[in-house]
């Protein structure tokens, strides 16, 4: 009769999993989702802790390159990435509730009847033995109890997806902004040396006029401090590459990466996009909002399996016990079905349901304050946006003033018209119109990757590129 009833289980297990196989966890792909271990470093397996193949010694890296690491490395993603794999893992101990359970048990109890014993005067002491009781248990239906837990389960896992494209995108502007800031910090340095030649040849000249008796002593003093107060600003500017070559790496999820070569310059490339254009892009792009709507339908389906807590389960059980008075002397079994309730408190599950309503409209409201908050930061992204790209035809303009001011400051002091002063003031003015126009260009291209994160989607322009030509 057990044998039976173990075949009749296994063969209604049979029937039940196929309909729920499809459903089971919504599988994930390999290629769009590799497992950590096929992305992350292996310890000790290299000092550069950075993925295999992506970076070998004093390589030359695009932008490209460095968002390609940074996918592969940075810990924020690897750690969304292990949310949605064990969301796909809680979606499947949902769906375990229409496998069978198995239990197995053995035992020695000895028993001695205390009110026989005193009725009839004799000591009534009995050996019970259990060489093994088996029990298999078979839930049938649960009135869509579980089919409500797995649908929530399967949304966690869905918004666990929109979190991890999240976290991607906030990943790619961390790495454009460092990049960009990397090469603003090549910028300023490349001005300061050429600060230094300057004035390391003012000083050359200031000492050659005062050798032959054309300027006083006091022009090469100022020429030697102004030379020294370059040399100051030279070693700043060296101090800041490293500073942002260690933010970048550390984006980049390397930050023990073996010295490699940023190609590319900052550039000013226009974008010509409508703000209702931008909101456009975002409602479809950006995972804020498709979680939001996630947590929404989530607290559906909670308000539903709240209703459901009254609701019985059908089931089948069969034991089979082996033992008695010795380990083998007899056996036993049970078989039934069984339709139970659950214990009900009309107090706990209608305020239960009260609970789960007004979660739901938690959850509406929340999704509209994000709803606001996105529309917001888009505003402020793509007005920042326009503020810089207004500022860059000036600070351009700025950069060939100052250096017209300049090349007439060098040709008057060549032949003896100008003053150390005045070539001092001119240089300096040069010097920061081109920082300042290369802050503008840093500004700009980070203002254009924040856009880009705030709309959810990379942006590409059509315009040519508009740089300074010294």
């Amino acid at each position: 009769m057990l044998r039976k009833i173990i075949l009749l289980n296994i063969f209604l297990c049979m029937l039940i999993a196929p309909v729920f196989a499809e459903d089971i966890g919504n599988q994930i792909s390999a290629n769009e989702f590799p497992h950590s271990q096929e992305v992350l470093p292996k310890p000790g397996e290299s000092s550069d802790y950075i993925i295999s193949g992506s970076v070998e010694k004093n390589v030359d890296l695009t932008l490209e390159n460095c968002i390609e690491i940074a996918l592969g490395n940075n810990p924020q993603i690897s750690s969304a990435f292990q949310d949605i794999l064990a969301s796909d893992a809680r979606i499947k101990q949902v769906w375990s509730n229409y496998f069978p359970q198995i239990g197995w048990q053995t035992g020695y109890t000895r028993i001695r009847q205390l009110q026989l014993s005193d009725a009839l005067g004799q000591n009534l002491t009995f050996n019970y033995y259990i060489l093994g009781q088996v029990t298999l248990q078979q839930m049938l239906y649960d009135f869509g109890v579980t089919q409500n837990q797995a649908t929530i389960r399967r949304l966690d896992y869905e918004g666990y997806k929109a979190t991890l494209v999240s976290v991607i995108n906030d990943v790619i502007y961390q790495t454009k902004d460092a990049y960009f800031a990397l090469l603003f910090a090549y910028e300023n340095r490349r001005v300061a040396q050429d600060t230094v030649d300057k004035f390391q040849l003012f000083y050359d000249q200031a000492k050659a006029f005062y050798e032959i008796g054309m300027n006083p002593k006091v022009d090469v003093t100022i020429a030697e401090a102004n030379l020294s107060n370059a040399k100051l600003k030279l070693i700043q500017a060296d101090n800041s590459v490293n500073l942002a070559i260690a933010r970048l790496n550390n984006v980049m999820g390397v930050p023990f990466i073996e010295k490699y070569n940023v190609m590319g310059k900052l550039q000013y490339q226009p974008l010509n996009l409508t703000f209702n254009g931008v909101v456009d892009i975002a409602r479809e792009a950006r995972p804020e909002l498709k979680l939001a709507e996630i947590k929404v339908e989530t607290a559906n389906q909670t308000v539903k399996l709240v209703k459901k807590s009254f609701y019985p389960t059908l089931s089948v059980e069969g034991q089979l016990q082996i033992g008695g008075k010795e380990w083998t002397s007899n056996h036993g079994y049970n078989l039934g079905g069984y339709l139970n309730f659950p214990t009900i408190n009309g107090m706990l599950i209608r305020n239960e349901i009260k609970e789960a309503r007004y979660l739901y409209d938690k959850e509406l409201a929340n999704a509209q304050n994000t709803q606001n908050q996105i529309y917001l930061e888009i505003q402020n992204a793509f007005l920042t946006l326009e503020e810089k790209k207004n500022q860059m035809p000036v600070a351009l303009l700025q950069v060939k003033q100052a250096k017209e001011n300049y090349e007439l400051s060098y040709g008057r002091y060549r032949v003896g018209e100008a003053s150390p002063t005045e070539l001092k003031d001119s240089q300096i003015l040069y010097e920061q119109a081109q920082l300042t126009y290369y802050q503008a260009l840093y500004e700009y291209n980070s203002a254009k990757a924040g856009l880009e994160k705030a709309v959810g989607k990379n942006i590409i322009s059509d315009e040519d590129v508009i740089e300074f030509e010294e």
